[in-house]
């Protein structure tokens, strides 16, 4: 059963008098608890595709549809309760906030979502205790390497317990190490937790982690490459 599915989506922005025209007609089909990397060079427009399936953006026109629902047309509000519901984000960039310790910056979005008190704080220890870093909650970014504040940026993600992990070149700021330990979590998540992962990398070494690669080039994408199979459940 498909989880996202994409049909002739464009987007077009305007630069002054001109038209430019990122996206040209994208068809796109991602199983539940699929692995997948996008691919592409630099303009091709991998991130303004990422920003659409994570409903940042909306298409200029065609079909979107997650979980069944159609998306393309929503209005920002009912995106953002959509982006709450279904999806977390993972970034090359961690972005946490660095007064507050690890704990604290994976209970930022339960805020936002409506959860308090011990149920928060229960949330954001078993999203660390998936990541490993059970024992550092207290520590401030500062205080952490790179690895784990990707750990604890992904626990952040996934403290809402998400149906779509989308990560924009997740080990792009980390030695090959760190990298191997954060696919190693995604992994996780992807076959214990069923959770589905879209990825963009430009390392071909990160999208062979999962099962299919979508090559995009001038805003179509160009051909799939399928790296292993698995049973979708």
């Amino acid at each position: 059963m498909a989880i996202i599915e994409m049909k002739g989506i464009t987007r077009q922005y305007k630069n002054g008098q001109i038209r430019v025209e990122v996206l040209k007609g994208i068809d796109l089909r991602i199983e539940r608890s699929e692995f997948v990397s996008i691919m592409g060079p630099s303009g091709s427009g991998k991130s303004t595709l990422l920003n659409i399936i994570g409903c940042l953006d909306n298409p200029t026109s065609g079909i979107y549809e997650l979980d069944g629902s159609s998306i393309a047309k929503l209005g920002d509000g009912t995106l953002c309760d959509i982006r709450n519901q279904y999806i977390g984000f993972v970034f090359q960039q961690f972005h946490l906030l660095p007064k507050l310790n690890a704990l604290e910056n994976v209970q930022l979005p339960l805020i936002y979502r409506g959860l308090f008190g011990r149920a928060r704080r229960r949330a954001a220890m078993e999203a660390l205790e998936v990541v490993g870093l059970s024992d550092r909650m207290n520590h401030l970014p500062s205080q952490l390497s790179g690895g784990e504040q990707q750990r604890v940026a992904i626990a952040r993600a996934i403290s809402m317990k998400p149906f779509v992990i989308l990560a924009d070149e997740p080990t792009g700021a980390l030695d090959s190490n760190s990298g191997a330990n954060i696919m190693s979590i995604f992994h996780e998540l992807n076959e214990k937790h069923k959770m589905t992962i879209v990825q963009v990398t430009h390392d071909m070494n990160v999208a062979n982690h999962g099962s299919k690669i979508f090559r995009i080039l001038d805003g179509s994408i160009d051909h799939v490459e399928i790296i292993n199979e698995k049973v979708l459940v």
